[in-house]
């Protein structure tokens, strides 16, 4: 196994620590941005190369997470969180997954291409499942639609969006133009240009050049980013 930038921070729990298998585009984002949170993190690549490319960015070993040993010797049953990043090879990313359910980690994140392929992700142990290619062309078939910045799908129908204000809106204040009662959606806070962020409350005005935040459903956040 290829050396590590730095030694990993003690773990005393199984609640520390986030394991991440493969560094493709999806596996190394994660992984340098967790170190770069200072989160304790480890990345585990079995192409020697691509190790060799990630050194000194951030800890990283060689190594095949297909081989329970290989996970085994790198104290993977110790961490709280795995994330799968494996994904060109089905029954890699299935093995990979497996064992990590087997070693006892908590929470396994893993990145699937298909339905079927996350419907078996999850038979053999997967609690969280991440389309990168669905999330980003339905992300971006949303902003690409109206006048929104930036669109966050939480859970359940629940989602928080960026946008430019409405027509209507400009000039009144929350109470005055009374969106929630009209259009079912919260605006939570708004960002005037050269001014920090704030929360929203009844009083609160937009102006033109403000940039509002707001929830609601996906349905309810399209009819009102439609409007005038």
């Amino acid at each position: 196994m290829l050396g590590q930038r730095k030694p990993a921070r003690p773990r005393t729990s199984r609640d520390a620590g986030v394991l991440v298998i493969g560094v493709g585009r999806f596996g190394s984002a994660i992984a340098t941005t967790l170190d770069a949170l200072g989160q304790d993190v480890l990345a585990m690549e079995r192409n020697e190369k691509t190790v060799a490319q990630w050194v000194g960015r951030f800890p990283i070993v060689q190594g095949d997470a297909t081989d329970p040993e290989a996970l085994d010797q790198i104290g993977a049953g110790d961490f709280g969180v795995a994330v799968v990043g494996v994904a060109t090879s089905l029954e890699a990313s299935v093995l990979v997954t497996a064992n990590l359910a087997d070693l006892g980690v908590p929470q396994i994140w893993a990145k699937a291409t298909s339905v079927k392929h996350g419907k078996i992700l999850e038979k053999v142990g997967a609690n969280h499942l991440v389309y990168p290619e669905f999330d980003s062309g339905a992300r971006v078939a949303h902003l690409v639609s109206g006048k929104m910045l930036d669109y966050i799908e939480v859970e359940d129908g629940f989602t928080i969006v960026k946008m430019l204000p409405p027509q209507e809106m400009l000039g009144y204040s929350l109470a005055e133009s009374n969106v929630r009662r009209r259009y079912g959606v919260t605006v939570i806070g708004v960002k005037t240009h050269g001014s920090p962020f704030r929360f929203a409350n009844a009083e609160t005005q937009i102006q033109p050049t403000d940039t509002i935040v707001v929830s609601g459903t996906p349905q309810q956040l399209e009819a009102f980013a439609a409007r005038d």
